[in-house]
């Protein structure tokens, strides 16, 4: 088997005994409230997400930045350095600078290691779209694919990795210039909840509203019965949410319920801090292999 790592963002949403397990290497996109700064992704001292999602529900507004970079670079030197290839597989450039920065210092440094690999892949997923991609990588690599196999594989797959998500209270993405005032306002007094994607571009996209929560859930499901690809066989589903356990539950028991989902793995997960700060408590996200991702 190739001798390469597998680089990845805080942002991938992965639980920590997948990280653990394939031996990933995090990149943390960071967070602030009140001049103080924090990691998304810190393994020594892991951020309470409850408290993070309770805080933001009394008003605490956090705002977001790129990994450090003098980390980016010690990780990456870190990987060459111990003999390693390096295959990152990165946030999606249409929503942060953070792919777009850390190809460039694997460019660079990769100069110092010619003897050494380096492949980037830009997702244009986020959240647990990018952690699946991550996630099947893993495996194909423990399974004992080459480097280049996994590159072209996520490459090939990555417009797959259907999103599809919804909000509770449309004030966090007004804040981040996805929707006007006038409809965040709206639409909380009247519980229109907008169901949205991650289209090719990596851009988060309104696909279409419901009255009422459990219908915009029902959309998600609705979305994923439409566009699952059963000719890629058993396949791990990612459901992602902002600190609303009931309502993954909900979805889950949807998709339980439908016999042709039978053979499927969750990986379920907090929403991370980062995506958090932007979409609000009470986000709900699923992904999985679709025909397209629309």
């Amino acid at each position: 088997m190739d001798n390469y790592t597998i680089l990845t963002d805080s942002t991938c949403n992965l639980p920590d005994e997948y990280i653990d397990r394939y031996e990933l290497k995090v990149l943390s996109l960071r967070y602030m409230t009140d001049g103080v700064e924090y990691l998304g992704y810190d393994p020594e001292n892991a951020s309470d997400l409850h408290e993070f999602y309770r805080k933001m529900r009394e008003g605490t507004v956090y705002t977001t930045s790129l990994p450090n970079q003098q980390s980016s670079v010690d990780i990456i030197r870190s990987i060459f350095e111990a003999g390693h290839d390096l295959l990152y597989i990165g946030f999606s450039s249409g929503i942060s600078g953070t792919y777009e920065a850390t190809e460039s210092l694997v460019a660079n440094i990769s100069k110092d290691y010619p003897e050494r690999k380096a492949f980037c892949v830009d997702t244009r997923a986020a959240a647990m779209g990018e952690g699946l991609l991550v996630l099947y990588a893993a495996e194909k690599r423990a399974e004992g694919m080459a480097i280049e196999e996994v590159h072209s594989w996520v490459e090939g797959n990555r417009f797959n990795l259907a999103h599809w998500f919804t909000v509770d209270d449309l004030i966090y993405l007004y804040r981040g210039g996805r929707v006007s005032r006038t409809s965040a306002f709206a639409g909380n007094v009247l519980s229109i909840k907008p169901v949205l994607h991650v289209d090719n571009a990596g851009h988060l996209i309104p696909m279409e509203k419901a009255r009422g929560r459990k219908r915009s859930i029902q959309g998600l499901f609705k979305h994923m019965k439409e566009t699952y690809d059963d000719s890629v066989g058993p396949q791990h589903i990612g459901i992602s949410h902002g600190d609303c356990a009931e309502d993954m539950e909900f979805l889950v028991d949807l998709i339980k319920s439908e016999p042709r989902f039978s053979n499927v793995d969750f990986v379920v997960n907090l929403l991370d801090s980062v995506i958090g700060a932007h979409s609000g408590p009470g986000t709900l996200a699923l992904f999985y292999l679709g025909t397209s991702r629309n």
